[in-house]
């Protein structure tokens, strides 16, 4: 069940908003008014991904490298571009993970996710 969890403010940023379970980690940049960045990773503990919105890029997709380079060493995690996408599954996931969420961070994070699939046309 996602919670929201203590995150570290930056001075003249937006304030973020930080949701983690062991599935998701839901990052929210909130303004005056209404949610101006959305970063949602999922399946965290398997082939981990990150659906990104902002309002002036839109939707973006990426999977999740670790960073693996051999058996000795290890990079940095980044994200690189990735297709593939299981909208249907990431939206139930989403809804029963979602519950103790206040209704309005609930609502919104679904209306993304509904706006996202349909461009995917599941």
């Amino acid at each position: 069940m996602l919670r929201e969890e203590t995150v570290r403010q930056n001075k003249g940023e937006p304030l973020r908003r930080w949701f983690a379970d062991d599935y998701f980690d839901l990052i929210l940049w909130e303004g005056d008014e209404d949610f101006l960045q959305m970063q949602l990773c999922y399946d965290r503990s398997g082939d981990e991904h990150a659906l990104v919105w902002t309002e002036k890029k839109g939707y973006l997709h990426f999977r999740v490298d670790e960073g693996e380079l051999g058996s000795l060493k290890k990079a940095s995690p980044m994200m690189v571009d990735d297709g593939s996408f299981d909208g249907a599954k990431l939206r139930r996931e989403f809804a029963a993970r979602s519950r103790g969420l206040e209704p309005s961070v609930r609502r919104w994070v679904k209306r993304r996710l509904r706006e996202f699939c349909g461009l995917r046309q599941e």
